[in-house]
């Protein structure tokens, strides 16, 4: 099970107790801000995008959405997302769980602006009914991302 790799992961960096796991799905935007009692803004979603024969995960805040000009600038490459397979076979997650932590060799990780205005965000922990609290700066680290970008839009308004 995925999350069974993630927790252990995480131990690499002291963040397993930071783990919550849900009775209820957490796969969507919606779903995890209802499971853990947040504002759906905190969620951080780990978007997968193909890149040659590898991906791109670029994990983004709940309101924020791809902008397709700025993702061409920031990685050189059209945004296309993977199937559900392929986000498995690249992440080694299933969809609805993907996160940035225990991925596969081919997938690089980077972390939009939008996550950089929260005290805590909650990515995915390897399954489709978990979160993880950390500090975009424990986010980055636990990571191992690549860098921060701006290749998302319609966060900086509230709704």
């Amino acid at each position: 099970m995925s999350i069974d790799q993630v927790k252990e992961y995480l131990k690499g960096y002291a963040l397993e107790g930071r783990v919550r796991e849900f009775e209820v799905s957490s796969a969507t935007v919606e779903l995890a801000a209802e499971a853990a009692g947040v504002a759906p803004q905190r969620i951080a979603k780990t978007l997968s995008f193909k890149d040659g024969d590898g991906c791109i995960l670029l994990v983004a805040a709940g309101d924020a959405r791809v902008d397709n000009r700025k993702f061409r600038d920031a990685f050189g490459v059209k945004a296309k997302m993977l199937s559900p397979e392929e986000a498995l076979e690249l992440t080694g997650h299933a969809v609805g769980g993907v996160c940035p932590f225990a991925v596969g060799p081919k997938a690089k990780v980077y972390l939009d602006e939008s996550l950089r205005r929260f005290e805590t965000v909650l990515p995915a922990a390897g399954n489709d009914q978990s979160a993880v609290v950390l500090t975009p700066e424990e986010l980055f680290t636990a990571s191992k991302a690549a860098g921060w970008v701006d290749a998302c839009k319609d966060w900086q308004t509230e709704v």
